[in-house]
């Protein structure tokens, strides 16, 4: 007797792009026109934008990791660990589960989407010694880092130790550096109040970034605005500069700076994820090279978006334009690629990619952001509900809206409790650990393990 299976649709990653595209599959396929299979190591889709409010105490982190498996509707199979690997040719993912088995998953059709990691760059020390802003679990130990920085600090009787806990580093002048080093220095301005016996004017917050201005996307106006409130705070804006090399208890610019600091936060973009190495596939800086409908040139029923693909954005006349990696896109490109993979399913045509950016927002905290909507450039108060008002709607339940809302409430009333948990106190964790990227194979042991031949080192 012939069995006949159900088409394997099988996404890779649970970000923007790949929740949204496995929901919308989930509400358009037939109950039993295909089997739908989610890879991510963690049951919740992070609301990435907010992260730098998790680190400063503004949001609680259950806030922003929106669960997968909240409503009993879905039937989406959630397989719980990292694709590590794909052989394209065999049509299988190389899956490394949470319990540290590696798991050869077959597909029919395959929606990458794993998003990216943090960029570094060869620099000394930098991996041993910087945090990053990228996951969960980074921006709640950053917090409990800064916080404990003020607490060493204050135990602490040689002027030497408490000046270098007391400053703090952040590279990278775009929206996560700038939204970073802008909730953090709140955080520490209103927590210095509680310790008496620490000089507010040894709190030094540093901003640092090769390029000659911040987030250039926001155009010079808004980005010199931006810079101007966070040097009214008393952060020190340094552009032109980067790090040299980094140490324990120091860190060196290039500028030849050497700033005595146990904190460096490294925001300097972002990189797709290692797991487009694997492929062998051909990239554009790094991100996949797809069609306009996100497909992957070569191979049928393969698709790619988010941060991971140079999708090409045809809303812009530049030749070789490709949409920036940007929440905004990625939701959009989930939703289409998952009409695409029903089109394909079902023999119909393919739709094309199109979208217009509908513009930028920055928050700052307290009342300061900066904000582009549709062009329109906005300050202050208007460009502070532009912004809560766009991450707010954005939010993919009511659950997740009603809990930041009363987040935002309830720290605008009664401000933060400064809580220092310990979270991770004994085991010193850094850039290097959050991330997992020397978890990948290469394409040859991709093959090998396929082909069932000599297994890949763990």
């Amino acid at each position: 007797m012939n069995t006949v299976t159900r088409p394997r649709i099988l996404v890779i990653g649970a970000g923007f792009a790949g929740v949204e595209c496995v929901r919308r599959l989930e509400r358009k396929l037939a109950p039993d026109e295909a089997d739908v299979t989610l890879v991510t190591p963690f049951s919740y889709q992070l609301y990435l934008p907010l992260l730098p409010q998790v680190a400063s105490g503004v949001l609680t982190p259950q806030s922003i990791a929106i669960s997968l498996r909240r409503s009993r509707k879905y039937r989406t199979r959630i397989l719980p660990g990292g694709a590590i690997g794909v052989d394209l040719k065999a049509r299988v993912c190389v899956v490394r589960t949470i319990n540290d088995k590696l798991v050869n998953e077959p597909y029919d059709y395959l929606v990458l989407a794993p998003g990216s990691v943090t960029r570094t760059f060869d620099i000394p020390g930098l991996t041993d010694h910087a945090f990053g802003m990228k996951t969960l679990a980074e921006a709640a130990y950053v917090r409990d880092h800064v916080i404990t920085q003020l607490d060493l600090a204050d135990a602490s009787d040689d002027p030497a130790e408490r000046a270098a806990r007391l400053q703090f580093v952040v590279v990278g002048g775009g929206y996560a550096g700038t939204e970073t080093a802008a909730c953090l220095q709140r955080l520490t301005h209103a927590a210095v109040q509680r310790y008496p016996r620490i000089d507010p004017g040894l709190i030094r917050w540093h901003l640092i970034d090769i390029a000659p201005r911040l987030m250039p996307e926001l155009g010079e106006k808004l980005g010199r605005s931006a810079q101007e409130i966070l040097r009214r705070r008393g952060v020190d804006v340094s552009l032109g500069v980067s790090i040299e090399k980094a140490g324990a208890e120091e860190v060196t610019f290039t500028d030849g700076r050497v700033v005595p600091t146990h904190t460096l936060i490294w925001t300097a973009g972002v990189v797709a994820s290692p797991l487009i190495g694997t492929l062998g596939a051909e990239t554009v800086r790094g991100r996949l090279a797809v069609t306009a409908e996100m497909t992957l040139p070569g191979h049928d029923g393969v698709f790619a978006l988010g941060d991971a693909a140079a999708v090409p954005d045809l809303a812009k006349d530049e030749t070789g334009a490709v949409c920036p990696p940007t929440a905004q896109h990625a939701m959009r490109q989930g939703k289409k690629v998952a009409d695409n993979v029903i089109a394909t399913l079902r023999g119909e045509p393919l739709v094309p990619y199109v979208h217009r950016d509908l513009g930028l927002v920055v928050d700052l905290g307290g009342k300061d952001a900066v904000s582009k909507p549709l062009g329109v450039e906005l300050r202050g108060v208007a460009a502070q509900a532009v912004a809560r008002g766009y991450h707010w709607s954005a939010l993919r339940t009511n659950v997740a809206k009603t809990r930041v809302a009363t987040n935002w409430l309830l720290n605008a009333v009664a401000g933060d409790d400064f809580v220092r948990t310990g979270f991770q106190a004994h085991r010193p964790a850094r850039l290097k650990d959050f991330e997992y990227t020397n978890s990948y194979l290469t394409p040859e042991q991709v093959r090998a393990r396929v082909e069932g031949g000599a297994e890949p080192e763990s």
